[in-house]
């Protein structure tokens, strides 16, 4: 029998059940409705408490460096200063006396403006605007670009409420020495011009990203934090010698400015490999302050100019005489200072002479047009113009640089009477400094013309080395023909009329100049404007380097002269810089007349 007494507690169970079951089906149903029927409306109040952020992780743009590993480009870091506007306010400190005193933001607006350059009421404003803007602003720009020294400078007021976005800049630690070749970027880093430009791929470094959530007072949430990492830019090793481009881009600037010339240039080349190992312009631009350079000079000439080469093609010519022409360096002509031929085409030298017996030799150490004309006709039109599509005119190089031109030559085909023998000695045809050189690369490597580099390498971040693709070597003239050629060059050296003022002591040099005629862009020659070249090679029974110097329109010095001093200094330096042994033989001297 059930008495009261005991069904009392068995009903206070189940009523207490009932009530908690009661409230847990209420904490279930509230779950739901806050998980699933209005979960979008709570995460974004909840996003308005613990507010998302994300920051850009800067990758590293890569170096550009020298033959030897020393820097032409690289990047620095700087700083972006940021205010939190809503949270400015005045600082606690400890005083002298160790005693906490409150600073107020006035005073601080002015502690940081002494870093920046600004004023306190500069510092002042940018926070007042934002908060106008928005009262709940977290978010405003003290001054970008900040640099190391700024920065630790800032930090050091321990200002909460300042933070710092850090990112990398370009940096060019020579200047202006090889500014046309390196190139710049601009203020998106985006390259626009040289190496900076054509190489971007090895170069450009990958962004990553920080993301995280923060508090109404700014501070970052622990554990929130998602990291994609930023990668760097790969490592660009170039062929040239950083310290050899200094002193010869100091040398080009003087005689540019002695010559009173437009512009010039000087580039060495490494005669076994191909490999450009200087290259001087002046004017010049520095790619840390571009805008300081006229638009005209901010690119490369030396790559995107084209010119008529004048006299430096009788060594093409030469060449071509001596290999397929069977002609030997004392062969002769019989020719005056003016020459009408069989075509009805005139030829004229630069001074007036009675009627010579020229040695092919003696042709190019006076620097003869009637003389190498006559030679020309020794062989065909056609054999001409195949010799010098194989010296590579008109091709271009293969370094590819960033609006790099190539040299117009029309087929033989097309010679009218006088252009057949004006190719003889350098007109009617443009060339490039890359190409006179590279034809001269074939009469220094016994006959073999490598093609022209500027890249060594690329490394790659994870280690991963990448070396250019390059043509293959041609095969221009043989190796009797190309030591011929070198002797006769070795003569102009010695018995031209500048020998002396090109003279290294100790060591065996071959060169030849050209004067070039201007065009007046109406189909003639501009009058006394001339575009002069002196190319050689040392040591000249044994070529190691290549140096070429340019001058556009000298006006001290209008012939080929005018380039003489900087090519004798240029030449010293190279062979001083890569310890070139002297001769230890003589030149075989050579007769100018049969």
């Amino acid at each position: 029998m059930t008495t009261r007494s005991t069904r009392s507690p068995r009903r206070r169970t189940v009523i207490a059940l009932a009530v908690v079951l009661a409230v847990l089906s209420g904490f279930i149903i509230r779950l739901v409705d806050i998980q699933v029927v209005n979960a979008d409306t709570h995460i974004a109040d909840s996003m308005k408490v613990a507010l998302g952020a994300s920051r850009t992780l800067y990758g590293t743009r890569g170096e550009i460096v020298d033959e030897t590993g020393q820097t032409l480009a690289g990047s620095i870091l700087l700083y972006d200063g940021v205010l939190d506007p809503k949270n400015v306010g005045p600082l606690t400190r400890t005083d002298d006396d160790g005693e906490r005193v409150q600073v107020p933001w006035s005073q601080i607006a002015g502690e940081i403006a002494a870093i920046t350059g600004q004023t306190a009421q500069d510092v002042q404003k940018i926070v007042a605007d934002a908060r106008a803007e928005d009262p709940d602003s977290q978010f405003a720009y003290l001054q970008r670009g900040l640099t190391t020294e700024q920065y630790r400078a800032l930090v050091d007021i321990g200002a909460p409420f300042l933070t710092f976005d850090s990112h990398p800049a370009r940096t060019y630690p020579d200047g202006a020495v090889g500014g046309n070749l390196v190139g710049f970027m601009g203020i998106d880093a985006e390259p626009l011009a040289g190496i900076e430009k054509s190489q971007n791929d090895c170069l450009l470094a990958t962004n990553g990203a920080l993301s995280f959530q923060k508090g109404k007072d700014g501070v970052v949430i622990p554990g929130t934090e998602l990291e994609q990492p930023a990668i760097n830019g790969g490592t660009l090793q170039l062929t040239i010698n950083r310290d050899l481009s200094w002193y010869l881009q100091q040398l080009i600037a003087e005689q540019v400015q002695d010559m009173v010339a437009q512009s010039g240039s000087i580039m060495v080349v490494e005669a076994e490999t191909g490999k450009i190992r200087a290259v001087a312009e002046y004017p010049t631009v520095d790619p840390n302050n571009v805008d300081a350079s006229a638009d005209a000079d901010r690119g490369s000439r030396l790559f995107r100019n084209f010119f008529e080469p004048g006299s430096t093609f009788k060594a093409l010519t030469a060449a071509t005489v001596l290999d397929a022409g069977g002609q030997t360096p004392t062969s002769t002509v019989v020719a005056s200072s003016r020459e009408t031929f069989a075509n009805g085409a005139r030829v004229s030298d630069a001074f007036n002479h009675e009627a010579y017996t020229y040695t092919l030799a003696g042709v190019l150490i006076d620097s003869s047009n009637a003389g190498i004309s006559k030679f020309s006709e020794r062989v065909d039109s056609a054999t001409r113009f195949d010799y010098l599509k194989r010296f590579g005119i008109g091709a271009g190089s293969a370094v590819g640089f960033e609006g790099e031109q190539s040299g117009w030559l029309r087929p033989a085909a097309e010679w009218d009477n006088q252009t057949t023998y004006n190719t003889a000695f350098g007109q009617g045809l443009t060339t490039t400094v890359p190409e006179l050189v590279g034809a001269y690369d074939a009469i220094a490597n016994d006959g073999l013309r490598m093609p022209l580099s500027l890249v060594e390498s690329c490394l790659r971040p994870d280690g991963t080395v990448v070396e250019p693709t390059l043509p293959e070597p041609t095969r221009v003239i043989s190796e009797q023909a190309a030591a011929q050629t070198r002797e006769i060059l070795e003569n102009v050296a010695i018995q031209a009329n500048y020998a002396k003022q090109i003279e290294v002591p100790g060591y065996r040099l071959a060169v030849k100049t050209g004067t070039g005629e201007k065009s007046d862009g109406n189909g003639g020659y501009k009058a006394g404007a001339y575009f002069t070249t002196m190319i050689g090679f040392a040591p000249a029974d044994d070529p190691k380097y290549i140096v070429v110097v340019t001058l556009d329109e000298p006006t001290k010095v209008t012939s080929s002269a005018a380039n003489a001093p900087a090519f004798q200094k240029a030449m010293t330096q190279v062979l001083k810089t890569y310890r070139v042994m002297p001769a230890t033989t003589a030149a075989t001297l050579l007769p100018k007349f049969g």
